[in-house]
């Protein structure tokens, strides 16, 4: 065996492309949780030549990752994770770290709204994450004038300050931010774009993600239960619009899942909730520098449109997945009331001057 295989095991990538995972979409096998977390560390130590290394992406997903892969790798990038927990427990959103291209990003405002009505939230993106290379979170705190570069530990303390931080990819993962050259040249989602969004850097105990389907969205608690490092005790997920942390209009699918306690589902009719409009009516044309002035107005007051309805209904979502509301209707009402108060304007002010 090479001198790799003995530092790492017996499962290089090409090995298990011709025995395990490389036969096609219908054929392949799952691998174990040891010949995952092998060749994930292979890969971020940038053990595999390119061509092996796409095609182990490639068959990854076309045979779909099972919980068990994708805990072993959400295991190994913990490793590298750069952690700093604030004194608060906040609700983590992990959003596709690829962005938005045509609707408003909302993620901002409801945080803001979700912190003034006493949830405290944290986001975390990188920087044109491949494939879409769209605007995230940093975008539209970059438009706003919000420090975006931050060590884990101001994050941290931005959290505890404000109630709302943001955690930079960069700066937390740097192993998995070593890696975008060589997901950008493969054209196409990897596994990277599904556990880069769980990787907590707040060691939150809340998750609140989005997906398409159901089926997805257990896919993804069931990673979390399977994890060996994840201290999450409660997951809410719902349909988001293009696949992001803002609630589709219509009616939109809910999962809950609290640890010991089993996963329920239920469906909201945003149109009950104020949100009575097409998910076109949330279509902007530059997706950062419009959220950033939708996302001012609505916090100062100056806004009461379709948006603020938005999001007003997405930081109920954020109250009620803090545990801080019963359900999704009182988490509207404490978002209404934190935004009549005026207090998002502050917490945005305090944001600015972190």
């Amino acid at each position: 065996m090479s001198q790799a295989t003995e530092r790492y095991g017996e499962w290089p990538l090409k090995r298990l492309m011709t025995e395990v995972v490389g036969s096609g979409h219908k054929s392949a096998d799952d691998m174990t949780r040891e010949q995952a977390s092998e060749a994930f560390r292979r890969i971020l130590d940038d053990e595999p030549d390119p061509t092996t290394l796409g095609a182990f992406w490639l068959a990854n997903r076309w045979k779909r990752n099972t919980p068990e892969e994708l805990a072993a790798y959400v295991d190994v990038m913990a490793e590298g994770v750069e952690a700093a927990a604030p004194d608060c427990d906040p609700v983590d959103c992990g959003a596709n770290y690829d962005g938005k291209g045509r609707t408003a990003l909302l993620g901002v405002a409801s945080g803001l709204v979700a912190a003034a009505a006493g949830t405290p939230v944290v986001t975390h993106s990188g920087d044109r994450v491949p494939t879409q290379k769209q605007d995230a979170y940093k975008h539209v705190l970059d438009e706003l004038g919000v420090r975006t570069e931050l060590s884990p530990e101001e994050s941290a303390e931005m959290t505890d300050e404000v109630g709302f931080g943001f955690y930079y990819r960069p700066e937390f993962a740097p192993d998995i931010e070593a890696l975008s050259d060589r997901r950008d040249r493969m054209g196409v989602r990897t596994f990277l774009n599904t556990v880069e969004t769980l990787a907590n850097p707040a060691e939150a105990s809340v998750h609140l993600g989005s997906f398409y389907h159901l089926p997805y969205a257990k896919r993804i608690i069931d990673t979390f239960e399977a994890s060996e490092t994840s201290d999450i005790e409660r997951v809410v997920m719902f349909q988001g619009m293009e696949g992001y942390d803002d609630v589709r209009p219509g009616s939109t699918k809910v999962a809950a899942w609290t640890r010991g306690g089993g996963l329920t589902d239920f469906e909201i009719e945003t149109p009950e909730y104020g949100m009575d409009f097409e998910s076109e009516d949330l279509r902007i044309d530059d997706v950062a520098a419009g959220s950033a002035t939708i996302t001012e107005e609505i916090l100062r007051g100056e806004r009461n449109d379709h948006f603020a309805d938005a999001v007003a209904v997405n930081a109920a979502l954020r109250i009620y997945a803090g545990g801080d509301a019963e359900d999704v209707d009182a988490g509207l009402d404490a978002a209404w009331d934190a935004i009549e108060s005026g207090r998002p304007a502050e917490r945005l002010d305090a944001l600015r001057g972190f």
